[in-house]
């Protein structure tokens, strides 16, 4: 009897031929870079019966810092097929067997969307050998190849950072795997692989494997492409995936878990990005379990102009327009408003009839239960009062905008990872890769979510983001 309880029956590895496949690109973002080279070994009996290998034209420019990792730049691949040349026959060679990768997640997904660019679905069984080695050896920190290499004392195949080279040393890390390890106990971690797919059942699994490490904004989708959420993460995997393990313990997330049948992601240079994006798509979609962050019918705010005693609530017109005196707040209906003042006025004993909280004249009735102190009736100054009032709403001072017009909030994941949030007046425009995308003019409408996420950037520094006033 084996040593493993849970290992299977019949091993799904034992007597099937194995993929080790490894791909080179033009950067890490699948949905945007492309394969530049494919390699690709059958394995079968610990012995390489057949190989798949080829440059690929990406159809798009090679970033220089790619082409001096990996010596494949854009003369290189010049003469190479594109992918939409080589995707049947590749499609055939790799048939239904197991792919092996490192980090299988990034070459999965690649190979996903070139397939999906050309209208198709692709869908293997795939291993990933990073995964594995963290099960394998639970003590060490150090999972990469290069790492494997260092510890098991293995000799690279050259050229390293080319595709043929790293299949072949990803091989020959599972050959030594193979020698120290039971063959029993390598396929039961294979399928806890495969169990800890935790997706819905009526999700595509092969969604799991091309989800990013990286910022940006998830939407899942129910019946007939219903809008059931949107949100924002720092880690996109991360953050989806804890969606799906936590629908045990909240209603909300097993909702969600039960009814989704799509999912789909916009990666972001950072969380600026994903902040603006995601208050945008939950506007334009409505999603059902989006409760915060909707578009509202109308925003009220306390205007109150310079020379006067008390704030007026005022409608979101006001909001975005250039008015003398300071606004405060900004209320999604006239009774929140309302209340705010009051709470405020209860707290500092201010004077609820002279803010025009409440009618009449002579002494208020906050006075006479010592509740006010006393600008109603001359015991304190209209103009102390005035000046008491001002600095306990300074909390909700809305900020002007402080620039003249447009301007690009330049946020950088790295210096070929960079975008602009284009922002006019608190209205957020759009982003752009390059600013000679920015569009000449829009209408412009104030939003609360996108000032408190701008507000919010601008009181602290953050690496990687500068303000670029714009022409208009």
């Amino acid at each position: 009897m084996s040593s493993y309880p849970n290992a299977p029956t019949h091993p799904p590895l034992a007597d099937t031929p194995l993929i080790f496949i490894d791909l080179e690109t033009t950067g890490t973002r699948a949905t945007r870079d492309r394969i530049t080279e494919i390699a690709a070994l059958r394995v079968l009996d610990g012995q390489v019966i057949d190989r798949f290998v080829t440059l690929v034209n990406p159809g798009i420019d090679i970033p220089e810092r790619i082409a001096t990792l990996t010596g494949i730049d854009n003369a290189l691949v010049a003469g190479a097929p594109g992918f939409e040349d080589i995707a049947e026959s590749l499609e055939q060679w790799l048939g239904d067997d197991w792919l092996i990768a490192h980090n299988a997640r990034f070459d999965y997904s690649f190979l996903r969307n070139e397939f999906r660019r050309l209208g198709r679905e692709f869908r293997r069984r795939v291993v990933c050998t990073l995964k594995l080695s963290r099960a394998l050896d639970k003590s060490s920190h150090h999972h990469g190849l290069d790492a494997l290499l260092e510890r098991y004392q293995l000799e690279p195949h050259p050229p390293r950072h080319r595709a043929l080279g790293d299949a072949m040393t990803l091989f020959s890390v599972w050959q030594y795997w193979s020698g120290q390890y039971a063959v029993e106990q390598i396929e039961t971690l294979v399928l806890d692989q495969e169990r800890r797919r935790s997706l819905p059942a009526q999700l595509d699994p092969g969604l799991l494997d091309e989800l990013p490490s990286r910022p940006g904004v998830y939407l899942f989708y129910g019946h007939n492409r219903l809008p059931l959420y949107v949100g924002k993460s720092v880690n996109l995997r991360s953050r989806v995936l804890s969606h799906f393990n936590s629908d045990h313990r909240n209603d909300r997330e097993m909702k969600i878990c039960q009814q989704t049948r799509h999912l789909e992601w916009h990666e972001t240079a950072g969380d600026l990005g994903a902040q603006l994006l995601e208050a945008r798509l939950i506007k334009q979609l409505s999603p059902i379990y989006n409760r915060r962050l909707r578009r509202s019918a109308g925003l009220h705010t306390w205007y109150w102009p310079e020379d006067d005693h008390a704030p007026q609530l005022a409608g979101q017109k006001t909001l975005h327009e250039n008015v003398d005196g300071a606004r405060y707040g900004m209320f999604r209906s006239r009774r929140e408003a309302t209340q705010a003042l009051s709470s405020i006025v209860e707290e500092q004993r201010l004077c609820p009839r002279v803010l025009g909280l409440e009618r009449g004249k002579g002494r208020c009735f906050a006075y006479q239960i010592g509740r006010c102190a006393g600008a109603c009736c001359g015991q304190e100054s209209l103009a102390a009062h005035t000046q008491r009032a001002r600095e306990a709403l300074e909390r909700l001072r809305i900020r002007h905008w402080p620039w003249a017009g447009r301007v690009a909030f330049r946020e950088a994941a790295s210096d070929q990872d960079v975008v602009y949030h284009l922002v006019d007046h608190w209205c957020y425009l759009g982003s752009v890769e390059q600013l000679e995308q920015a569009p000449t003019a829009t209408d412009i409408v104030f939003d609360a979510d996108t000032y408190r996420i701008l507000t919010r950037f601008l009181r602290h520094e953050h690496e990687g983001i500068s303000v670029i006033p714009l022409e208009n």
